[in-house]
């Protein structure tokens, strides 16, 4: 179900570097892809799954020094990727963050409509 309400929204291929925090731990990973709700990383060799599934997973948008920084949560976690369900994202990492995508997706309309949905997802489902 997860999945498929992520699926709703437009992911971009988008490889570049990305740190996955949590507490003192930081571990350094290729960032997949990436959407308004979320995001896929390959799973690094030193990965271990805890059970706190809470994260912030940060990267700089290539050509910038212009960093993204995303409260995730581990929604999948298979052999060789993971997968990440954004619950909280800053205005300055989303306003640079739906510009890529616009960029990418080219159709400015359909990502209005999905910011829509996204915000009303939020006000229905507020995190703390």
């Amino acid at each position: 179900m997860i999945m498929s309400e992520r699926r709703r929204f437009s992911r971009i291929l988008y490889l570049t570097m990305a740190d996955l925090v949590q507490g003192d731990k930081t571990w350094r990973t290729q960032l997949v892809d990436v959407s308004l709700q979320g995001a896929l990383l390959i799973r690094p060799d030193d990965w271990e799954s805890r059970d706190n599934k809470e994260y912030e997973l940060g990267f700089v948008l290539s050509g910038s020094d212009i960093e993204i920084k995303m409260q995730v949560e581990l929604t999948h976690e298979a052999s060789k990727k993971l997968g990440f369900y954004c619950h909280h994202i800053d205005i300055d990492s989303a306003t640079h963050l739906k510009r890529m995508i616009e960029l990418n997706v080219g159709n400015e309309d359909l990502l209005h409509r999905e910011l829509e949905q996204l915000l009303d997802e939020h006000l229905e489902h507020p995190h703390p």
